[in-house]
């Protein structure tokens, strides 16, 4: 396995919690054949090591009425790149920032409450942030795969 310290048993509590963080430790001990405090004890030196980072609720925006989920794609020159992503991070519309290879830089993910909102950030924010060299936008129309955490 390409994860260092990950032995068959971490692997398959991993996947289970991928499936259903909410699943109990009894549960995941009859999946995988062992006791419950062997399954917390294991969650929890998976919790300590940074393997697993957090437990949430993930919300779908296309089921809330009128929410618009959209991504850009930035190039920005070189010294302003930080500062982008600084700003970026910091507003409320954008829920995610990747540095990312190639020409665009920085990859965002937004999720705006209603296409009017989307146009506020793209003319308030979007373009009037500094050294931008190009800034492509795309709606999501509707989410076909979407796979969350990791897939052992």
């Amino acid at each position: 396995m390409f994860l260092d310290g990950l032995d068959e048993l971490d692997q398959k509590i991993v996947s289970l919690l991928i499936e259903n963080a909410r699943m109990s430790y009894s549960e995941i001990g009859q999946k995988i054949g062992i006791s419950r405090v062997a399954v917390k004890m294991r969650v929890q030196a998976l919790e300590q090591k940074g393997v697993i980072e957090e437990y949430t609720t993930i919300i779908n925006p296309q089921k809330i009425s009128g929410a618009v989920s959209c991504y850009f794609e930035i190039e920005t020159k070189p010294e302003s790149l930080m500062e982008v992503a600084e700003l970026l991070k910091k507003n409320g519309t954008v829920t995610q920032v990747y540095r990312v290879t190639g020409n665009s830089r920085l990859h965002v993910h937004a999720i705006a409450s209603s296409n009017e909102e989307l146009e506020k950030l793209m003319y308030e924010t979007m373009d009037q942030l500094p050294g931008i060299v190009e800034c492509t936008q795309h709606v999501i129309l509707s989410r076909i795969k979407d796979i969350k955490g990791l897939r052992l």
